[in-house]
């Protein structure tokens, strides 16, 4: 099949010269049929032509299946609220949920600092709703709700999505003065309550920071015990790995130092120096 043209329209063609010069005792199966219907199509598969759009580069992977980049809102003021405030995220949380669906219930309608908005007993609202009563029942639902950087933003989200006269530095503005005002009263609490407790005699031991340190120290000092031993074994390797010729030639320099030393008093400081008269020759 190298040398014959068996381009489709041509294969009858051939094949009926062939049959005429002998070359084919028989005639194919196909023959006839070929004979009553030619093709129409080329049936050789074409040479695959590149792409000669400007910018397409050959071989550049298909995004097809590449999944899209989800962007929310609450991302953008997260990385915002965390880069201002890095220690927040080195206070421990608790992530452990009821039935993992706890964050639909929480309202962020209600301020960070409501526990510390408790009305007088008996105030009323202009509707004739007992505000101490209201209140209590807002805490009850909102008990479990964790005050922390996470609630900064679903708060700063909440108001700039439902209060139509917050822009973005005046909704963050507001959640981080209802935090820091709940936290300032949180450390004071804690801060009061320990005083008064040592002053009745009360003791505590160490805080988890003084743990990690002492623990840090023990390491420490382990290690460094550990460098001393590795330098020492490093400079007995180094020293014996001299041989007894360097010792030996350092021996006979000091010797021939010495005997210099002796006779330099006998000869005269000139260039042409001394005859020597019997006894041992002295070489400079």
């Amino acid at each position: 099949m190298g040398r014959y043209n068996l381009a489709p329209q041509r294969v009858q063609s051939h094949a009926t010269a062939l049959l005429s010069a002998g070359r084919l005792a028989t005639p194919p199966p196909w023959y006839p049929i070929l004979s009553q219907i030619p093709p129409s199509a080329i049936l050789s598969r074409p040479a695959l032509q590149r792409s000669q759009r400007p910018g397409s580069k050959p071989g550049k992977k298909s995004r097809l299946f590449k999944p899209l980049r989800l962007n929310y809102e609450e991302d953008r003021l997260r990385w915002e609220y965390f880069n201002d405030h890095p220690w927040e995220l080195a206070k421990p949380r608790v992530v452990l949920e009821d039935e993992g669906r706890d964050g639909e219930k929480y309202d962020w309608s209600v301020p960070l600092d409501h526990s510390l908005r408790r009305p007088k007993m008996g105030s009323l609202s202009e509707e004739g709703i007992e505000l101490d009563q209201e209140w209590d029942r807002t805490a009850e639902s909102q008990a479990g709700r964790p005050i922390n950087g996470e609630a900064v933003v679903q708060r700063t989200n909440y108001l700039l999505k439902h209060s139509s006269g917050h822009t973005h530095s005046t909704a963050s503005a507001q959640a981080l003065s209802e935090f820091a005002r709940l936290r300032h009263y949180q450390e004071t609490t804690l801060r009061v309550a320990r005083e008064e407790a040592q002053s009745t005699g009360a003791f505590f031991g160490a805080g988890p920071n003084e743990v990690g340190m002492k623990l840090e120290d023990v390491q420490y000092e382990k290690w460094r015990k550990w460098a001393r031993e590795q330098v020492e074994a490093l400079r007995q390797l180094q020293g014996s790995a001299y041989t007894g010729n360097e010792a030996e030639t350092l021996e006979s320099a000091a010797e021939v130092r010495e005997g210099l030393q002796e006779v330099a008093g006998s000869v005269p400081g000139s260039k042409r120096g001394q005859e020597a008269r019997g006894g041992a020759a002295v070489h400079a």
